[in-house]
C-alpha cells in the first residue's frame, strides 16, 4: 500500500511526498524540470503549469522547478546587494580530479565517486572554494550562474549569525528574557526563556514541528503565516508575529535542544525589535551590501510582509559561498571586515553537546547547536548551515574549504542524505589538505 506523508515545509506552503513513487521510479535525470518542461510554453500546457491558487507546486518532482522560481508563486522582500562592483571570485579549477574521488557511506561499505554523489541527491549547484578560490562548480535542473534558489533553513543561520554580531557589538544582550525586549511575548512560552536559549533553540515549547502529523503545530504555524487571504471561518492568528504569541511551554527552558523554527522566527522579531529593521534590511545593509555579492537575494513574507526569518531565503550559488568565506575569515572578505572575529570564535565554539544528544541526531553525534548553526566537532572543526532537502554552507577551517550546494532531494531531512554528503565533504577537504 503506498504511504503518502504531507508536510509542512518551514515556508509557506504544504507538499505532499509519496515514499513509495520516489523509491521505484524517480531519479535526478527523469525528475530534471528541464526535461520535464515545466511552465515551457507561451502559455505553458494545463499540465505543466506550477502555479497559484494550486498548492501543490512544492510536490514532488514540481519541487525541482519550484526552488529556483519561488518569488513568482509567494511575496518576497528584496534582500539588496548594493550598488558597488561585484567582487568576482579567482578560478582554480580542479573537476576532473575531484568528479574521481571515492568515499564510504556512513556505516557501510557502499562506495561512491563525488560525481555519482551529485545525482544521488539531485544537486541542483554545487560550489567548492579552497584558500577563497574556486576549484570546483556545477549547475544542474532548475539552476543557472545567474539564478537563485531556495535556501531553506539555511536562512537560520543568517539570522542567527545578525543576532551573534548584536551580541557581540553590546545591542543584544543574550542572557535577558525574551520578554524585555518583546513584551508582546510576555504570556507565550517564549516570555521567560533567554535569547540565548531562543538563539541554540534550547527552549521548552509545546509544539510539534513533525511533518508526517496532521495534527502537528506546523500546520496552524502555516495557516498563520499564508501570505493569502485567509478563509471566511478562519479565526486564528494573522502572521508570524501573533502566531508566536500562541505557543505554550513544554518542559524546561534549558534542558536539551529541540530544532523548531519558531525559534528563530522569534529571534527575527527580536533584531527587528532592537535594530529597528527588517530581517531583510539588517542583512543587506551588514552583509550583502559588502560583501561583492553578484546578485540580490530575497526573502518570502507573510500576509502582513514580515520577513521568514526562519526559512525564506532565495540567493545565487556564489553569493552563498561568500557567505560561507566571510565565516572562514572570521568576519573578513575581500580584505574588509565587516563584523568582530569574536562573532564566528563564538560560533565555532558550539554549545551544550550533551543538551544536542537528547535530540537523537544519529548522524550528527557528538555535536552541537550554536546560534542557528550546525557545529560537528570533528578533527577539522567544521560547521555548517543546513537546509532542507540537502541545502549546505559547510565550512572546514583546517582544510581551508566552503563547499555550497544547492538540492532538490525528494525528501526534507537531511539524515537521508548526510550518510553520502559527509563522508563526501570529508573526501573533498582531505584531497585539498594533500594537493597543497
Amino acid at each position: 500500500m503506498i504511504r503518502k506523508i504531507t508536510f509542512v515545509l518551514s515556508m509557506t506552503f504544504v507538499y505532499s511526498l509519496n515514499q513509495h513513487v520516489f523509491a521505484d521510479n524517480w531519479t535526478a535525470k527523469n525528475s530534471d524540470p528541464q526535461r520535464l518542461g515545466w511552465m515551457e510554453g507561451f502559455p505553458p500546457p494545463m499540465e505543466k503549469r506550477i502555479m497559484q491558487p494550486d498548492s501543490n507546486f512544492f510536490s514532488f518532482p514540481k519541487m525541482r522547478w519550484t526552488v529556483c522560481h519561488i518569488r513568482e508563486l509567494l511575496p518576497t522582500e528584496q534582500i539588496n546587494r548594493g550598488l558597488n562592483p561585484s567582487a568576482p571570485f579567482e578560478y582554480e579549477l580542479d573537476i576532473d580530479s575531484i568528479n574521481a574521488l571515492s568515499f564510504r557511506l556512513m556505516e557501510t561499505d557502499e562506495v561512491m565517486t563525488w560525481k555519482e554523489s551529485l545525482n544521488a541527491n539531485f544537486t541542483d549547484g554545487m560550489l567548492i572554494l579552497h584558500k577563497g578560490k574556486v576549484v570546483y562548480e556545477y549547475y544542474n535542473g532548475c539552476l543557472t550562474e545567474s539564478g537563485k534558489h531556495g535556501a531553506m533553513s539555511m536562512t537560520k543561520s543568517l539570522t542567527g549569525l545578525l543576532a551573534e554580531i548584536l551580541v557581540v557589538e553590546g545591542t543584544l544582550d543574550d542572557t535577558a528574557l525574551v520578554s524585555s525586549i518583546i513584551p508582546e511575548l510576555s504570556e507565550s512560552a517564549f516570555g521567560n526563556a533567554t535569547v540565548r536559549q531562543v538563539m541554540d533553540m534550547t527552549t521548552g515549547l509545546n509544539y510539534s514541528e513533525d511533518y508526517s502529523d496532521p495534527n502537528a503545530d506546523i500546520w496552524n504555524y502555516s495557516a498563520a503565516a499564508s501570505p493569502w487571504p485567509k478563509p471566511a471561518e478562519y479565526s486564528g492568528p494573522n502572521g508570524y508575529f501573533e502566531y508566536l504569541q500562541t505557543v505554550k511551554p513544554k518542559g524546561s527552558h534549558g534542558d536539551a535542544f529541540n530544532y523548531m523554527t519558531i525559534n528563530t522566527d522569534v529571534l527575527g522579531w527580536i533584531i527587528s525589535r532592537l535594530s529597528g529593521q527588517e530581517v531583510t534590511e539588517l542583512l543587506s545593509e551588514r552583509i550583502w551590501s559588502k560583501m561583492g555579492a553578484e546578485l540580490d537575494a530575497y526573502m518570502t513574507v507573510d500576509g502582513i510582509g514580515i520577513p521568514f526569518a526562519g526559512g525564506g531565503l532565495s540567493a545565487g550559488l556564489r553569493d552563498l559561498g561568500r557567505i560561507g568565506q566571510l565565516m572562514l575569515n572570521d568576519g573578513e572578505i575581500n580584505g574588509k571586515r565587516l563584523f568582530d572575529p569574536v562573532v564566528v570564535e563564538n560560533i565555532k565554539k558550539g554549545a551544550n553537546k550533551a543538551a544536542f544528544a537528547k535530540a537523537g541526531y544519529t548522524t550528527l553525534q557528538g555535536g552541537s547547536y550554536k546560534s542557528m548553526w550546525w557545529i560537528f566537532h570533528n578533527n577539522n572543526g567544521a560547521f555548517a548551515a543546513r537546509g532542507v532537502h540537502g541545502q549546505t554552507i559547510y565550512i572546514d577551517p583546517t582544510a581551508d574549504m566552503v563547499i555550497v550546494r544547492f538540492a532538490s532531494f525528494p525528501f526534507a531531512k537531511n539524515a537521508d542524505i548526510d550518510p553520502s554528503s559527509l563522508p563526501a565533504y570529508q573526501a573533498v577537504a582531505d584531497y585539498l589538505m594533500l594537493k597543497n
